[in-house]
């Protein structure tokens, strides 16, 4: 028999591992700009540095402040009046009754997949949207199964929380780019010491910035079972939110999502980026475990 574990000490290690993950990227990124530095003039790369940061930090800040209008106008969506969508408003409103937040602004996405997102810098500017295919086909509680982990996300800051990653990501990224072009240009013999510290900038170059991709991946995932973990926290009951996902192992439809939402989905609806996802079969699990 399997041992249970309480929904908050999920929570909590999963918050752990994710600094981790991030503090893991952070390191990367100091060992890259100082091997770098050593390899180059250190004031010279100093300001390229800066300079990549600021240009990551724009537009970083542009898309997080606009995320939610994005998401929304990728997937074409609508908004759900309450008068056509009073059950999806009622499990919503009962939701942020029992979470305490305020009540997202809630759009539809003609879809028959089962499927939902949030988005949006912090509650107050929060939306959720659902596709057609989760309101006609699951019922009231396994609705409010996916509505309860979509309104973590907004309860958790993880939009805030990628964005950091994203940011660290991006820069490890540009400060990589810039460094292997800026070898075509350099001339002249290097000294010993300085051709070591090359050699090791090129190879940190090249695989710097897939490590802490992988990375990035590994907090997405683990952001996701911290949301499983709250939703049970809201609705008191994991049957509602275990249903639903079962329910869409079993469904069928798979439509065209855009790449650039497709994490952000309560299930990834592309299966060469499902490593943004743990697999249903573990969410599951971890949920039965609670």
């Amino acid at each position: 028999m399997k041992q249970k574990i309480h929904f908050d000490d999920q929570i909590s290690r999963n918050k752990v591992k994710s600094i981790i993950f991030i503090f893991a990227i952070f390191i990367v990124f100091i060992v890259l700009g100082y091997v770098i530095s050593m390899a180059f003039d250190p004031s010279y790369f100093f300001i390229i540095m800066i300079l990549s940061i600021i240009f990551s930090l724009m537009y970083i800040f542009l898309t997080y402040y606009n995320s939610d209008k994005i998401a929304i106008a990728s997937v074409k969506a609508k908004k759900a009046m309450p008068g056509e969508y009073k059950t999806y408003h009622s499990v919503v409103e009962g939701l942020c009754v029992a979470s305490g937040l305020p009540k997202p602004r809630l759009y539809i996405m003609d879809s028959e997949q089962i499927n939902a997102f949030a988005s949006g810098r912090n509650p107050e500017n929060s939306v959720i949207c659902v596709t057609k295919g989760a309101l006609n086909k699951l019922d009231r509680d396994e609705l409010e199964g996916v509505l309860a982990h979509e309104l973590s996300h907004v309860a958790n800051y993880d939009i805030r929380f990628m964005t950091v990653a994203t940011i660290m990501v991006g820069m490890i990224a540009i400060i990589s780019e810039i460094f292997l072009r800026s070898l075509w240009f350099s001339h002249g013999d290097r000294e010993k010491g300085n051709a070591i510290f090359l050699v090791l900038g090129i190879i940190l170059a090249i695989i710097a910035p897939i490590i802490v991709t992988f990375v990035q991946l590994a907090i997405s995932r683990k952001r996701e079972y911290i949301a499983d973990a709250n939703a049970i926290k809201f609705t008191r009951y994991p049957k509602g939110l275990i249903n639903a996902l079962k329910e869409i192992q079993k469904d069928s439809v798979k439509e065209k999502i855009p790449r650039a939402v497709a994490p952000m989905f309560f299930t990834n609806p592309l299966k060469n980026l499902s490593s943004t996802h743990p697999p249903i079969e573990k969410r599951i699990s971890a949920l039965e475990s609670m």
